[in-house]
């Protein structure tokens, strides 16, 4: 969607949620809003929009999730932000109590507050913003004392003469870019990536990878392996090398740096660079401390809790999110399956491998193919038809969202029989059975919980999945719906 968010919005005094996240709205936040009472969740990350952010902040006192990240806001964090009861933990609505706000990757500069809610937020809330300023706890540097003030007079005099002058340049400069952006809007993902990234040689990769020793090797793909590295600048890499000699190799090499270079979202594996030589064919990817999600899932050492595999639904449905309605062109990934889901240190999750990725022409909402996900994972309409869209991903997420909560995989003797795996769950877990299907090691770690809780939780997660199953493509849920339910879960497992 592209266009200015209508102002009558603005003035619904009994909204509780406004999710406009990942859309193209521009314009300015209006400098005077209707003052509501009511909101509990703002999101409009991944836009356009600018201006300044204290109108919403005062015309949002009950706030218990704000995001507004990725978008071009100016000024100043108000320092009646620290006042929002939501943000702060003290207002509860039907037992929800929050502690979210993410400013990251806009223009903000000026100190960050440092009482109310802000003793609860670290870095990951302010990233990449213009010069921000406050403790060391938000990865910022410190902002200037009162001494330094009056110890150097005469910058009282110069500094705003320069920061006029930088603030005049930086308009200039940005107003360009946005409408350069704005005629480039019809780009093709094809002319998008004829940029130039930098490559690297097989002999570097050799170098950073210990020649591709076993004890470097990460794990095996449809198209290829994957080892560490460690390039000579000390960064961590993943080194995904690709068998040349398979059917249809080059062509998913194509495609992968064709999606990569085209999409920035925190929840994707970046691209570091490429490498194409005689010997070898390779991509250079985010290295992820944590490995896969699979790994966890099936470990013997450690269980995820709800609130860990919610949070993971959640970072997995907002990439797919991304793919599907934030480019110019849409992109199917084909294999969903937490084999792909990567874990950072922090343990976000983040979606890999795009060896089966297609892009979707524009006004084009399926293409047929003869290349298919992983046995298990993969929509009806792929096997019957060889069909694939935006919805057969929304099946994929469906069947891992099943996974995820029961330690089961698809291919489960658990679920062999004549009856489809949608049957089995309507039929025999939900939602009277679902403590005995999901699995036993998380009910273990919740025991400090009311289990009726629990129970109604983990009801409200596989029903959101069930939604995602329809046999028919075009009655499954769209991924954009998904997101806002579960982060509704998440805010209810918080309290």
């Amino acid at each position: 969607m592209t266009s200015l968010i209508p102002m009558n919005l603005w003035n619904l005094e009994n909204l509780l949620v406004l999710n406009l996240a990942s859309n193209s709205f521009s314009g300015d936040i209006p400098t005077t809003l209707t003052k509501s009472i009511s909101i509990e969740v703002i999101d409009l990350s991944y836009n356009q929009i600018t201006g300044n952010i204290s109108s919403i902040i005062a015309a949002s006192q009950s706030l218990a999730y704000l995001d507004l990240s990725k978008n071009w806001f100016i000024g100043s964090i108000p320092p009646s932000c620290g006042d929002l009861k939501g943000l702060s933990g003290v207002w509860t609505y039907h037992t929800i109590t929050c502690l979210y706000l993410n400013l990251s990757f806009n223009d903000l500069f000026g100190e960050i507050p440092s009482g109310g809610p802000f003793v609860n937020f670290s870095s990951r809330s302010f990233l990449e913003n213009k010069a921000l300023c406050g403790r060391p706890k938000y990865g910022v540097p410190p902002c200037m004392t009162q001494k330094s003030k009056t110890t150097h007079p005469v910058l009282t005099y110069v500094l705003p003469s320069i920061a006029s002058t930088v603030i005049l340049i930086a308009l200039i400069y940005m107003i360009t870019w946005y409408r350069k952006r704005k005629r480039g809007k019809s780009t093709t993902v094809e002319q998008l990536t004829t940029v130039e990234h930098s490559r690297i040689s097989y002999q570097e990769l050799r170098r950073a990878t210990n020649d591709f020793c076993e004890s470097n090797f990460l794990g095996g793909g449809s198209f290829g392996s994957v080892y560490k590295g460690i390039l000579s600048n000390g960064t961590t890499i993943a080194v995904k090398i690709l068998k040349l000699e398979m059917e249809g190799a080059v062509k998913s090499f194509d495609a992968e740096c064709k999606v990569w270079r085209t999409i920035r979202h925190r929840n994707l594996v970046k691209i570091i660079t490429t490498c194409s030589s005689p010997e070898v064919t390779a991509l250079v990817l985010q290295y992820m401390s944590n490995g896969s999600l699979e790994k966890w899932l099936y470990s013997h050492n450690y269980c995820l809790s709800i609130l860990q595999r919610v949070s993971m639904l959640i970072d997995i449905a907002s990439a797919l999110e991304y793919l599907h309605h934030g480019q110019a062109e849409a992109v199917v990934h084909c294999d969903v399956k937490p084999g792909n889901i990567l874990l950072d240190e922090v343990m976000v999750a983040h979606v890999a491998d795009f060896g089966l990725a297609k892009i979707l022409a524009k006004y084009k909402e399926e293409t047929q193919t003869r290349t298919i996900g992983t046995l298990g994972y993969v929509a009806p309409e792929y096997g019957s038809a060889g069909k694939v869209s935006k919805k057969g991903d929304v099946y994929s997420f469906w069947i891992m969202l099943l996974e995820i909560m029961a330690r089961k995989k698809p291919t489960d003797e658990m679920f062999a029989g004549e009856v489809t795996l949608r049957q089995y769950w309507i039929n025999v877990s939900i939602p009277d059975n679902v403590l005995e299907v999901v699995d036993a090691g998380l009910l273990s770690i919740e025991e400090g919980r009311d289990m009726n809780a629990t129970e109604s939780i983990l009801v409200s997660i596989l029903e959101i999945g069930l939604t995602c199953s329809e046999e028919v493509a075009e009655d499954r849920m769209d991924i954009k719906d998904v997101v806002p339910k579960l982060k509704k879960i998440k805010l209810a497992l918080q309290h």
